[in-house]
């Protein structure tokens, strides 16, 4: 177990408040496109408790923080996955192909390797949306450019912390325009 003092929880407890946030906005929103992708509806509450599960996990064994990756949801369910069983048996495949390949990535060429991804990159950004992303209310579109932005200026982590914190500024300003709720009742489950 890591020692833990006072003065570490001090220091180190805002950055871990950010990283989860960051972590979790991550993972919703790779199971938000996996539903999209497959008409799937994914269940919020199960998806964090479990990444946190596995985050206090790995970090008993000096892990790093992990999040549902958007890049591997996707390559997984254009190969086919559609169940929750899907996610384990494409990362014991990798881990499998990994352990056999590993000594032989050296030799992949680079070049290669950034054609692929690049090509998984312009998937992601799914490109027969654009024209309805241009027909989106002007804030809209503006956040998304604000986004893009600090995410190829400054990187990813402010990128989302930024775009969270101004669509959360958004819909409160809209919010106060139009107080009232529109009828919403809890769906059944």
């Amino acid at each position: 177990m890591p020692e833990i003092t006072g003065q570490k929880l001090r220091e180190l407890l805002p950055s871990a408040l950010v990283i989860a946030f960051l972590a979790g906005v991550e993972s919703l929103l790779s199971a938000v496109v996996a539903d999209r992708m497959i008409g799937g509806r994914h269940r919020s509450n199960a998806e964090l408790i479990a990444q946190g599960a596995a985050n206090l996990g790995s970090a008993l064994f000096g892990g790093l923080p992990a999040t549902g990756a958007i890049a591997r949801t996707a390559t997984n369910v254009r190969a086919g996955g559609r169940t929750p069983v899907a996610g384990p048996i494409h990362a014991v495949t990798i881990l499998a192909v990994l352990s056999v390949a590993a000594p032989l990535a050296g030799y992949l060429a680079m070049p290669a390797l950034s054609g692929l991804l690049i090509l998984t990159a312009w998937n992601m950004s799914e490109p027969q949306r654009w024209r309805s992303h241009l027909a989106a209310p002007r804030s809209d579109r503006m956040l998304i450019v604000l986004t893009f932005g600090l995410t190829l200026l400054a990187d990813l982590t402010i990128a989302i912390g930024v775009g969270v914190g101004v669509a959360l500024g958004l819909v409160l300003r809209l919010a106060d325009r139009d107080p009232t709720p529109p009828d919403w009742t809890p769906p059944d489950r």
